[in-house]
């Protein structure tokens, strides 16, 4: 395996550690389990736990921006792209882009106060989350498709606090009615309010 190759190795498998057991959950020694390498063997590739998490975190949100714009490809009005979104969300209880459930909601919980670099990618995260949703619901008034009344940033916020928190509450009881729910809400919102 090549030096890449273990690299991206070791990436992946940090990125599933980490947004299941947290950060500070997990240990190196976790790291060297998981991946097989002895701890020269990550700090050969990392200087520090940090630059292993940072670099982790970016790999689950690229796989969350993978799937996003995934499911984005095939929609063309603004409402089924909101839509699209909302369906996507829904995967993250059976299917999520990287185990253990949202990336972002996850590292953003944590890193509160406790980590500011963490804190730091999970903010740009989720700015690029909602600056996405703006831009479909702008574009969307553009066209037409939206009512121009339609306020882009206070849809954003709405979409996005309540599909993290369904998520949320549906790891915490371990059950995806919460997000069911919160996806038919929002999508009945979605519908008929804009």
């Amino acid at each position: 395996m090549s030096s890449q190759e273990t690299k991206a190795k070791i990436i992946k498998i940090s990125a599933e550690l980490f947004n299941t057991k947290g950060y500070f959950g997990t240990s190196i020694s976790d790291v060297m389990k998981a991946t097989g390498l002895k701890k020269g063997g990550i700090y050969n590739h990392f200087q520090s736990k940090e630059e292993l998490a940072l670099a982790a975190f970016d790999y689950a949100f690229q796989q969350v921006s993978k799937r996003t714009l995934k499911v984005l490809k095939k929609k063309t009005s603004a409402k089924d792209r909101l839509l699209a979104i909302l369906t996507n969300f829904l995967s993250y209880i059976d299917d999520p882009p990287v185990t253990g459930g949202c990336p972002i909601l996850n590292t953003a919980i944590e890193s509160d106060d406790a980590h500011p670099a963490l804190q730091k990618k999970a903010l740009a995260a989720m700015d690029s989350l909602c600056n996405l949703i703006c831009r479909i619901i702008a574009k969307g008034i553009a066209k037409g498709e939206i009512n121009p009344n339609t306020n882009p940033d206070e849809v954003a916020s709405i979409i996005v606090c309540t599909v993290e928190g369904a998520i949320m509450m549906s790891k915490l009881y371990r059950d995806p009615i919460h997000l069911n729910r919160a996806i038919k809400h929002l999508s009945q919102y979605i519908e008929t309010n804009l």
